[in-house]
């Protein structure tokens, strides 16, 4: 069993991933193979890291989730396009403010190809399918009310995004909102 100061630093670590990842706060991983990002902002101390996976280069997990109608998506049934997967909520302040660019990274690159599948993060389908009506997104958002998706690809906090190529092969990752120029540096690992 580990000690108490052991648990009391892996709680610390794990507020300040949650924290880190619902205050606007991002960290990228692009073009790399390290395992995780180091999102810890200085909480855990020097070289402190949560990982979040899988890692950049990997084949990307297979998700099947329900979307919020109920019909069953396989993240499968996507390869050959590029993939955008966001893990989002509502609730989340940084989500919502990176929702337009994503939208329009969506309609940029519609012609590409792109698909862009959002995974809700400890999230209800009603106030996310409100949200997505009012902000005008079209794609699929999946929901994950076991936790599946999240465990699956290690998300401790919205909003973390996999940008995934048409191989399956994670390309990048961002944890905490993103900016259109992040999206679109991203998006040029994965798209044609």
């Amino acid at each position: 069993m580990p000690s108490r100061r052991a648990r009391r630093a892996a709680a610390v670590l794990l507020l300040a991933a949650v924290v880190a990842g619902c205050s606007g706060g991002g960290t990228s991983t692009q073009g790399s193979t390290t395992p995780g990002t180091d999102a810890s902002s200085g909480a855990g101390g020097p070289g402190a890291s949560i990982a979040v996976g899988p890692t950049v280069g990997s084949l990307a997990p297979d998700l099947v989730l329900s979307d919020l109608d109920g019909k069953p998506v396989s993240l499968a049934d996507f390869r050959g396009r590029p993939v955008v997967l966001n893990y989002w909520a509502s609730w989340c302040g940084p989500c919502r403010d990176e929702f337009p660019a994503l939208r329009a990274a969506a309609d940029a690159h519609a012609a590409d190809g792109l698909t862009v599948l959002g995974v809700l993060f400890k999230d209800d389908p009603a106030p996310a399918r409100d949200f997505m009506a009012k902000e005008g997104a079209t794609w699929t958002s999946l929901a994950d009310p076991d936790g599946v998706g999240a465990a699956a690809y290690r998300v401790v906090a919205p909003p973390t995004t996999f940008f995934i190529d048409a191989d399956g092969v994670v390309r990048g990752m961002q944890v905490g909102g993103m900016t259109a120029d992040q999206i679109d540096r991203h998006l040029r690992t994965i798209l044609p």
